[in-house]
């Protein structure tokens, strides 16, 4: 049997298509082992959204080389689609797939053994992808890919040009895989895309509908929202999301910056007043939702006195969670050719002090639970000092870990006297 191996970069969409990929090899008669161990076949999901994320892509593919140099080895993903040529040019890369691609994994394989090297790259105006992962890695979670594509242009983003134009999923065929997650044990779901709030612009309904559909189906219990634009949060949105209660009360606003100027550098839609008004609407029908966001340091021209903002909206906003990035240039954007690009160090020295007032956040918002009973889905066992425990999540996504002799795994519960893990 040959063996194959895979190694995801990037965010959940990644991982969701390299499940999807998983998927296929095992139909096609491989044996999956990890990364490390040697195999016929390494296929790695590269990913592009900054230089770091660009160079860790080709060292997984230079990495899948050395350890089997008669392997065929295949880099997909948005490393490869927004550098084809740098790809092609690679010698330890023997099939590039670009994204809207990866469908076609096993019969580009089956091609590559009368041919010396492949490049399929998208094209602009494909239709979706269709992927399906009916077992996920994961045991009690599953990551459900719902759309592709953005048509936002923020001037640092390379996305739109990795990932080409909006593109949703049909709903119908999101509410089968739902179904069939369902059916074999999986409570949980989590709606993503590369611009989640765009779904169904390209196919005449929202993602609210999509959202009742799936909330429909039977067995499932929670259903998590990807990251969504601040846009899409209105009265009327977060009012009917608020009557399905299978839907978690953990929402991820891009925020990108707490600076008006900044965000209008950005080229982002809105400003820091209305963002702050779209959690003040979740937080109307929610007790204590929690917020969570990315910030951008660094950003090019930004002043100590925008930092200075952006921290101070930061702790107006009482985020849960503060993903902090340090700006990254990418070739082909608007924000590459911007004046006052900003140091290295100058970057580095406000990630870490945005770093730590998103620690104190984290804190204060886990803090709210103690010596309350909590509901829990359960993920995994662990040992501490002899003793048994469980760890699983809140709805709001605040890890716990229980004490038992039971087994609680993928079981959702209340349960008091917990330890919360930050």
């Amino acid at each position: 049997m040959r063996r194959a191996a895979l190694h995801s970069l990037g965010c959940k969409v990644n991982s969701y298509e390299t499940e999807a990929m998983q998927q296929m090899l095992e139909e096609a008669g491989y044996e999956i082992v990890p990364f490390h161990q040697k195999a016929d076949v390494y296929v790695i999901n590269t990913c592009s959204v900054t230089n770091v994320a660009d160079r860790k892509s080709r060292q997984m593919i230079h990495r899948a080389r050395k350890l089997n140099p008669e392997a065929i080895v295949v880099a997909a993903g948005c490393y490869v689609q927004t550098s084809p040529e740098q790809a092609a040019e690679d010698s330890a890369i023997d099939i590039v797939i670009g994204n809207n691609c990866k469908k076609d994994l096993i019969a580009l394989l089956e091609e590559y053994e009368s041919t010396s090297a492949i490049l399929d790259i998208n094209q602009p105006g494909q239709p979706y992808e269709e992927l399906h992962v009916s077992h996920p890695a994961e045991h009690t979670r599953a990551f459900l890919k719902v759309q592709d594509g953005c048509n936002q242009f923020c001037s640092y983003c390379i996305i739109p040009y990795a990932r080409g134009r909006v593109r949703s999923r049909k709903m119908e065929d999101v509410v089968r895989e739902t179904k069939e997650l369902a059916e074999n044990g999986f409570q949980e779901i989590v709606l993503t895309g590369i611009h989640l709030s765009s779904y169904g612009i390209d196919l005449g309904y929202t993602l609210l509908d999509l959202i009742r559909s799936v909330h429909a189906v039977e067995g499932i219990r929670r259903i998590r929202l990807g990251s969504l634009e601040p846009g899409i949060i209105t009265e009327e949105f977060v009012s009917e999301l608020a009557k399905m209660e299978k839907v978690c009360p953990h929402f991820h606003l891009s925020l990108q910056s707490g600076s008006d100027t900044v965000l209008r550098r950005m080229n982002r839609k809105y400003t820091t007043e209305e963002y702050f008004h779209k959690c003040e609407i979740l937080r109307q029908y929610y007790e204590h939702p929690a917020l969570t966001t990315d910030i951008i340091v660094g950003f090019p021209g930004e002043t100590e006195e925008e930092f200075a903002g952006t921290c101070a909206f930061a702790k107006r906003v009482s985020f849960y969670e503060i993903h902090v990035f340090q700006y990254s240039r990418r070739k082909g954007t608007a924000a590459d050719r911007m004046e006052g690009q900003i140091p290295s160090a100058v970057k580095a020295e406000r990630s870490h002090r945005l770093m730590a007032i998103a620690a104190e956040q984290k804190k204060s918002f886990a803090a709210w639970y103690e010596g309350k009973p909590v509901e829990v889905l359960f993920e995994e066992a662990v040992i501490k000092d002899g003793d048994t425990f469980y760890e699983g999540f809140t709805p709001e996504y605040v890890k716990i870990r229980y004490r038992t002799e039971e087994s609680l795994e993928n079981k959702i519960m209340k349960v008091e006297f917990f330890q919360i893990i930050v």
